[in-house]
C-alpha cells in the first residue's frame, strides 16, 4: 500500500512530486534543498547553514510518517562542490547517534535553484 507523506514543517514540492512515499513500511524521501518551510524562501548561506536546513527538513519528513533519524537506512548526498564534503559530514553525523545508514555522495554539475547542497533518504519501520 502506498501512502503520501506530507507535512507543513518541510518545504512544498516545487514540482510534480511528493515529499515522501511510504510503500509496506519503507519511506522513500525525495530530495530537500534548504528552503526554509516558514517562508518558503532560499536559506541562502554557507554549506553548514544549508546542511542544517536540509537535514531539518529530513527530519520534518520522517515526523510525518513517525520516524526519526534511527529508522533511515540511506541516505543519498548530492554536492554542488566535492570539497564541502568534510563541511556537510561534520552536521550530517549530528543528526545520527549510532548505527549509521549507507550513503553514497556525488558531485553534480547542478542542483535546483542553484543550492549546494541537497539530500534524499530512505527509512523503514
Amino acid at each position: 500500500m502506498k501512502t503520501i507523506i506530507e507535512t507543513k514543517n518541510a518545504p512544498s514540492a516545487i514540482g510534480p512530486y511528493s515529499q515522501a512515499v511510504l510503500f509496506n513500511g519503507v519511506l522513500y524521501t525525495s530530495g530537500q534543498i534548504a528552503i526554509d518551510p516558514k517562508t518558503n524562501a532560499l536559506l541562502e548561506t554557507d554549506i553548514q547553514g544549508e546542511t542544517k536546513m536540509v537535514m531539518n527538513n529530513l527530519s520534518a519528513v520522517l515526523s510525518a510518517a513517525k520516524m526519526n533519524f534511527s529508522h533511515v537506512i540511506k541516505t543519498t548526498i548530492f554536492l554542488k562542490d566535492m570539497d564541502d564534503f568534510q563541511a556537510v559530514n561534520e552536521i550530517y553525523a549530528t543528526f545520527f547517534s549510532d548505527n549509521f545508514p549507507a550513503r553514497e555522495t556525488v558531485q553534480v554539475a547542478k542542483l535546483p535553484k542553484d543550492v549546494k547542497v541537497e539530500i534524499s533518504m530512505i527509512a523503514s519501520l
